[in-house]
């Protein structure tokens, strides 16, 4: 759901729903958006969108840790997105932070329950040395909130959504979580999850679901000037890294992209796959992406030349 939050270019209306009605369309039942994509404006696209729908069609995940508010002398904290609604949000992972949040989402969304709630950006990503203090925070406070919304059937899981494989491992030994949603850290550029984090989840039977697999961009655009890393432009190395990628991915006549989403899928504790997609067209090249197979000897030539980890599982 980000970028329907115009993350980094501004999209319309029409397009955005559009965009959510062709998923559902393909198969797509797992819905993940959050306040901070658009400061509102994903959620409110997304409950437009769903709407039309049966609930029990579709399962909705959105999350919390920030509140917002009008702001009317401007947006001072944009955090990427270069549209969105003219909210300004504040973090607060405390319990009535978290109370609040999913009461905003759920007015934005249309609906009365939610089926995944997860606390977001506790990490140092978002808040650097502030990160262990945000933790505490969010493990006594917004945790708590969502495990009694649980309790109530408002919400159906909890988790959290974070960027950071140690702080997924932190949660999942401290928590009583039912998901993770890991953006970024586990994907077919970079695999430091495959270190602690989903070896627990597994052990704890936490589904894992994987976002940022393409890495911001690099992954689905290629090496070429300008792609994202992270949310930033590429450095040297990283584009280096996946033009050897792409190269092995050519030589198989499979798409960078393709392989892309393909890999994550083939580790056991990896239970769904979350996908940014801005226009109809890009959720239909996913689609298909989907439901074509990658041949094995596409990991076996990367893991020969040092381009995926050896431990790293692969789909079948």
């Amino acid at each position: 759901g980000a970028p329907l939050g115009d993350l980094y270019a501004r999209i319309d209306d029409a397009t955005a729903i559009a965009t959510v009605e062709a998923a559902l369309d393909r198969g797509v039942t797992l819905v993940d958006t959050s306040p901070l994509y658009g400061r509102g404006l994903s959620e409110h696209r997304i409950g437009t969108a769903l709407r039309r729908r049966p609930r029990e069609s579709f399962v909705l995940s959105t999350k919390v840790g920030r509140l917002f508010a009008p702001a009317p002398a401007g947006v001072v904290r944009p955090e990427g997105y270069v549209g969105g609604f003219p909210h300004e949000g504040r973090f607060d992972y405390s319990y009535d932070g978290a109370m609040r949040s999913l009461e905003q989402s759920m007015l934005r969304l249309g609906v009365a329950s939610v089926d995944v709630a997860l606390v977001h950006d506790v990490d140092p990503w978002t808040h650097g040395e502030d990160a262990p203090a945000r933790q505490r925070e969010a493990l006594t406070g917004a945790l708590r909130a969502l495990s009694d919304l649980r309790a109530q059937k408002v919400v159906g899981a909890i988790g959290i959504g974070v960027n950071d494989a140690d702080v997924g491992e932190r949660f999942a030994r401290e928590a009583d979580l039912d998901c993770v949603l890991l953006a970024g850290r586990y994907s077919l550029l970079e695999q430091p999850a495959l270190d602690r984090f989903l070896p627990l989840a597994r052990e704890r039977g936490i589904g894992v679901i994987v976002g940022g697999v393409f890495n911001s961009g690099v992954l689905a655009t290629g090496a070429k000037p300008g792609a994202r890393h992270n949310y930033r432009e590429a450095p040297p190395e990283i584009l280096a890294r996946v033009a050897a990628i792409e190269k092995v991915c050519a030589a198989h006549d499979v798409a960078l992209p393709h392989a892309a989403i393909a890999f994550v899928l083939g580790h056991p504790a990896v239970s769904s796959v979350v996908l940014g997609a801005v226009t109809p067209d890009e959720v239909h090249r996913n689609a298909a992406a989907f439901a074509k197979p990658v041949p094995a000897a596409l990991w076996r030539d990367l893991k020969a030349r040092r381009l995926l980890r050896e431990d790293a599982p692969t789909p079948a």
